[in-house]
């Protein structure tokens, strides 16, 4: 795993050395090419000083997760985010230690980057570790601002905006997409102990968790799903308009994530649900195709 090591002492990097600065970035960029096909592509119509810099976000974001999802005792995964926020803050202190945080503490600097929600992302993960199913959807917008939406708060002196209200459709659109991470991901989340479908919805529409754990697909999981399938179009639509009010260069980028992210939810209707066995995504030639079409629409 690149960034966040235990089996040896990091090495402090100099970050004024343009190569060893442009090896920080790669690193990230490869770690956002591994993760996430999506926002990779869509970061690639990025002007090459932003592309970097939201790479950089995404790698600081991704180790989080992946720290969280370690096979390790929890107070083991809730000391490595300890670790994590303290190279955090040593980043924005000017003293960045893993490569990760080199890329990311310059992108700071030349883009403004608030610390505040990289710190409520940690909380996020946080919640991870300790917290495994939600009673309503109320706790589990909340938990989706911190792991997600912040997200959106981090990435917007990066994309530039012509308005503030510009960053309230950037939280939109970040819980938009992790909700669409949660509808997907029921099936690999439960075998981790997580159920993130609101206990509130679940008894709504009679499906236990006893059927969850065992992956039943019924007439109840089915219009559960729909219902929050609809919930979380809502959200897109709600997000969509914020992007006239981000600088021209960054709208066709973010406009491109959304259209691509939304479609997994076609994805999951077109699996009839089966969010179990059948993992929802968006084939490279149909992101191709939305690429161009993303293009003439605009």
């Amino acid at each position: 795993m690149l960034g966040l090591r235990t089996d040896a002492p990091p090495v402090i990097v100099d970050a004024r050395a343009s190569s060893v600065l442009d090896e920080c970035y790669r690193q990230c960029r490869e770690i956002a090419r591994e993760h996430s096909k999506t926002f990779y592509l869509s970061s690639l119509f990025l002007a090459p000083e932003k592309r970097r810099a939201v790479w950089a976000v995404y790698a600081f974001c991704r180790m989080a997760d992946d720290i969280v999802d370690r096979i390790a005792p929890a107070i083991e995964r809730l000391a490595a985010v300890d670790a994590w926020e303290t190279q955090l803050l040593a980043a924005y202190e000017g003293t960045p230690v893993d490569p990760i945080f080199v890329a990311f503490a310059d992108a700071a600097k030349r883009f403004d980057i608030p610390l505040q929600p990289a710190l409520d992302l940690l909380r996020g993960a946080r919640m991870d570790i300790t917290v495994r199913r939600y009673a309503t959807y109320a706790d589990l917008r909340q938990y989706c601002y911190l792991v997600a939406s912040t997200v959106g708060v981090l990435v917007m002196p990066i994309l530039g905006t012509l308005s503030e209200e510009a960053a309230e459709y950037g939280v939109a659109l970040g819980r938009a997409m992790q909700m669409t991470n949660i509808l997907r991901d029921v099936g690999e989340d439960a075998l981790m102990g997580r159920i993130y479908l609101p206990q509130e919805d679940m008894v709504r529409f009679g499906y236990t968790e006893s059927m969850l754990l065992q992956n039943v697909v019924n007439d109840g999981f089915i219009a559960m799903m729909q219902f929050q399938i609809e919930r979380v179009r809502a959200m897109y639509a709600e997000a969509e308009p914020g992007i006239a009010l981000l600088s021209p260069e960054s709208r066709y980028t973010v406009r491109l994530a959304l259209h691509l992210y939304r479609r997994i939810l076609n994805a999951i209707e077109l699996n009839r649900y089966d969010v179990f066995s059948r993992r929802a995504y968006v084939p490279l030639r149909a992101k191709m195709i939305a690429a161009l079409l993303v293009g003439f629409a605009r």
